[in-house]
């Protein structure tokens, strides 16, 4: 009995050490991830506002049909399955190759800004602005989660700038890892949630 509860206690204790360093390193990155938030907004206003050329109309409206085929028929613990599946490679990957001097972080941030506000203004061409507040509540949790992937991914591409490459590399990796891990996992998994419940409720 007092082994498991020494266990227990132990377990407790290393999950707390892990979010204590987790928020601790979000708070020192939280200048790369600013910029991340900047730039997904800006390229969301022109998405928005500024039509977007024939051709890229049609690829984005392809995209998202071959979403809505691939999504059409599942159930709602199969869509929340997808949705995390595909929220998770996005943000992984998202932050994984920021080793690439942050080139891919900046680019996602930049395509998938450009990605939103498309789609709001092709959903208030349609069911007029009142839309919005339904698109709202899929982004509560998926977006904070995409903002600090491509903000560590972004940081991490910065130790090629530092004196001791290695050491910063090694620092900012298993840092992010960390936090990936214990802070932004959770909230892809609340947001496939939400996101899979809202699908399957308003259609």
């Amino acid at each position: 009995m007092k082994t498991k509860k020494r266990v227990e206690k132990k377990r407790k204790s290393f999950l707390k050490e892990q979010y204590s360093k987790s928020w601790n390193y979000l708070k020192s990155s939280k200048i790369f991830i600013f910029e991340i938030i900047i730039l997904f907004f800006i390229f969301a206003l022109i998405g928005f506002f500024v039509p977007a050329p024939d051709f890229l109309s049609q690829k984005i409206i392809e995209f998202l049909k071959t979403i809505i085929n691939e999504t059409q028929g599942m159930s709602a613990f199969e869509l929340v399955l997808f949705l995390f599946d595909n929220n998770l490679q996005a943000s992984f990957f998202g932050m994984i190759l920021g080793i690439l001097l942050g080139f891919y972080p900046i680019i996602a941030a930049v395509a998938n800004g450009y990605l939103v506000g498309f789609v709001g203004a092709l959903s208030v061409g349609e069911g007029g602005l009142a839309v919005l507040w339904k698109l709202f509540p899929h982004g509560i949790f998926e977006l904070p989660a995409v903002f600090i992937s491509l903000g560590l991914g972004v940081k991490i591409g910065t130790f090629i700038f530092q004196n001791k490459k290695i050491e910063s590399f090694k620092d900012y990796f298993w840092n992010s890892l960390r936090v990936f891990l214990f802070i932004v996992i959770p909230l892809l998994i609340a947001a496939a949630i939400i996101e899979g419940s809202l699908i399957i409720l308003f259609g």
